[in-house]
């Protein structure tokens, strides 16, 4: 059986120049691929860029931040008109906890900024040009911290959560205009984003082995994706058990920075 969306030839992915997105745009990257990537590190794409090219593909870069909606509007739209998407991932985001000072307002509302309005100014730009063409493939990048909140990472956890549930609401809301929606929970991944944890992180796992898993899961239309199998079992189960059992085991676990 043939994989629905098995060789999507335009690609464009947001926070690609580094860690996740950096490897999801290697692992796509081949002859006749078109990638759109953007990032706020030009640097950094430049050489996600290199390899990339390298790989055969046909790549185009902007360094803007998810949250300048306008350039990233125009940027989105720029590129579906050269290259009609075929499947959009909205990767980029932001990680921080309760460590240090604490989580105050500027970093909760810096968190919710990113990976909330982020996610929506990406989805929602390229939604008009899928829906013209009634064809595209969307994925958003949530997390299994979105099953449960935990004390070390209140607003993380928000952020995630509520992607993940307006990407679930989205698939339905869409299959009606021919687009598909993925929701990808990953566990704990090997990139700049945990390197600066100082706490274990069970089943850490290397960026481009969780591009894979990612990659097979989209080309089979997936409406989640979320591994690996052991963390995602444990975090649903500690979502299903009563808060009060719960709450007093969460509070010690370490915090993050």
């Amino acid at each position: 059986m043939v994989a629905k969306y098995a060789r999507p030839d335009s690609i464009l992915i947001t926070g690609g120049s580094s860690g996740l997105g950096a490897a999801l745009a290697q692992i796509y990257a081949a002859p006749g691929v078109r990638l759109a990537l953007t990032g706020r590190d030009a640097d950094r794409l430049a050489s996600v860029a290199k390899v990339c090219t390298a790989r055969g593909a046909e790549v185009h870069l902007a360094a803007i931040d998810v949250l300048e909606r306008a350039r990233l509007v125009d940027w989105i739209d720029s590129r579906a008109k050269a290259a009609p998407l075929d499947l959009l991932i909205a990767n980029a985001g932001i990680s921080a906890g309760t460590g240090g000072d604490g989580e105050d307002a500027a970093q909760t509302r810096g968190i919710l900024a990113a990976n909330v309005d982020g996610v929506v100014n990406t989805v929602m730009a390229a939604l008009p040009a899928m829906r013209a063409r009634q064809h595209g493939q969307i994925a958003i990048m949530s997390s299994l911290a979105a099953f449960r909140g935990f004390p070390g990472a209140p607003a993380y956890c928000a952020s995630k959560a509520a992607v993940r549930v307006w990407g679930e609401a989205l698939r339905g809301q869409l299959a009606s205009d021919g687009i598909a929606v993925t929701v990808i929970c990953p566990g704990y991944i090997k990139t700049p984003m945990t390197a600066v944890n100082r706490f274990p992180m069970p089943l850490l796992m290397e960026s481009y082995r969780a591009a894979r898993i990612i990659q097979r899961g989209l080309a089979r239309d997936k409406a989640r994706i979320a591994f690996p199998w052991p963390m995602y079992a444990l975090v649903r189960l500690i979502a299903a058990l009563p808060p009060g059992l719960v709450d007093p085991l969460l509070r010690k676990l370490p915090e993050k920075d």
